[in-house]
């Protein structure tokens, strides 16, 4: 057996040990190490008898041990057949065991819009890149198979400019998003930013081509640095300027995908006058796309992006209203759920445990649930399943290649909708 791209073996004593990077029904010599949970992590000394799933790693820095990627040495299908199992497992465990569940869709490597990196500055220069698996060192990446070539093409001026840069003492970090404009880049150093500074972040927008540079020191408030154009990014047909550092879905292919499983997973025609609601909207990703099906009200915690969103949706001419509404501390009531023909939300990593015990007692026809988190959409739909809920579809998504994250849209259908509701 295996998981997250680990075998698991047992050892004499019984005790689960998690192999990393050995895979499912391989035989290996391994030396066990720290605890992990209930077992026992292992290093893996050498393959026995590999799996006929172990494909060679697309990318040099995966042998490095670029914790970027878990699980570049498994085939492409067993991938997403291991992720189509996570789903199902975490929706029996909701208590839907024979849950209806589509083959997953896999969107292709080189497409992601989206770079987290970590910056050090050492004896030899800037490191530049993504953290070693299991470890706080930075790897520095001069390739990678799974972002858009663009964002790959960054690096070197990125760590040339950084070289010469004071307000990076010793670590920051640089998150891009590859907009339609060009990559937006919001940077955080662990020194203040002097007007020097700011003329160099100036030119190098300028030689590199990025609209805009923001920075931030250490975890503080982002501010614009240096613009030298717009920066915004078309969702569903709407120009949206989203703030430095913004959250996009990983790829556009990804993004595509969770629009046309939530479109699908809804009722040809909405009750009442077809209001939906759009929970943790962010920068309306969804609530756009919705909009052709209904009026929607976009609820969301970030300032900026309702901002965003707002001013997009206007411009646009959409029918969508964006609010600003913290959803784990103030949750939308029973009652204010009741007035909705169907609910759509795309929590964070945690989920949305306030919101779904208050969903699940509601009289909402439909719910459209987007997971980015196994374990939080488990225990999440627990609540519907307690509550007589069906589960109509579920839709494993992997946009997040050759990593062990799973993003799944799950729809839920009251056990007695109410007809003919007045909303």
């Amino acid at each position: 057996m295996g998981v997250a791209g680990d075998g698991l073996s047992v050892l004499p004593d019984g005790t689960p040990c998690f192999v990393a990077r050995a895979l499912p029904g391989e035989t290996v010599r391994a030396t066990p190490g720290a605890k992990r949970g209930d077992g026992r992590a292992a290093t893996l000394i050498d393959i026995v008898a590999s799996s006929p799933d172990r494909v060679a790693p697309p990318c040099p820095h995966f042998a490095e041990g670029c914790g970027g990627c878990a699980v570049q040495h498994w085939a492409p299908a067993a991938q997403a057949a291991w992720k189509r199992d996570k789903v199902r497992e975490a929706l029996s465990r909701a208590g839907y065991p024979d849950a209806p569940l589509a083959d997953t869709v896999t969107t292709a490597s080189g497409h992601r819009r989206r770079a987290d990196l970590a910056l050090r500055r050492g004896p030899g220069g800037i490191v530049a890149g993504f953290h070693r698996a299991g470890s706080p060192e930075v790897l520095d990446i001069a390739a990678c198979t799974v972002l858009d070539p663009r964002l790959v093409g960054l690096l070197d001026p990125l760590r040339a400019m950084l070289k010469r840069l004071p307000a990076l003492r010793r670590e920051g970090s640089a998150v891009v998003n590859l907009l339609d404009t060009g990559p937006d880049l919001l940077l955080r150093t662990d020194g203040p930013l002097a007007p020097s500074d700011r003329a160099m972040l100036a030119a190098f927008a300028a030689e590199a081509g990025i609209p805009r540079i923001a920075w931030a020191l250490k975890d503080g408030p982002a501010e614009i640095a240096a613009q030298i154009g717009p920066a915004t990014i078309t969702l569903s047909g709407a120009t949206i300027a989203p703030a430095p550092g913004a959250f996009l879905q990983a790829s556009p292919e990804g993004e595509a995908a969770i629009v046309a499983a939530v479109l699908a997973a809804l009722p040809a025609k909405l009750t009442g006058r077809g209001r939906i609601a759009d929970l943790h909207a962010g920068l309306g990703t969804l609530s756009i796309p919705l909009a052709a099906r209904g009026r929607v009200a976009a609820f969301e915690g970030d300032a900026a992006a309702v901002a965003a969103l707002s001013g997009a949706a206007g411009r646009a001419g959409v029918p969508v209203t964006a609010t600003r509404r913290d959803l784990a501390r103030q949750p939308l009531t029973v009652q204010e759920l009741n007035a909705f023909a169907a609910v759509v939300l795309d929590p964070p990593h945690a989920g949305a445990a306030e919101q779904v015990a208050l969903l699940a007692r509601s009289q909402v026809p439909v719910v459209v649930y987007v997971s980015c988190n196994p374990a939080a959409l488990s225990r999440d739909a627990r609540a519907f399943s307690q509550a007589g809920w069906r589960l109509a579809a579920a839709t494993p998504i992997d946009q997040f290649v050759h990593s062990a994250q799973t993003e799944a849209v799950v729809a839920f259908s009251a056990a007695r909708p109410s007809k003919g509701r007045a909303l």
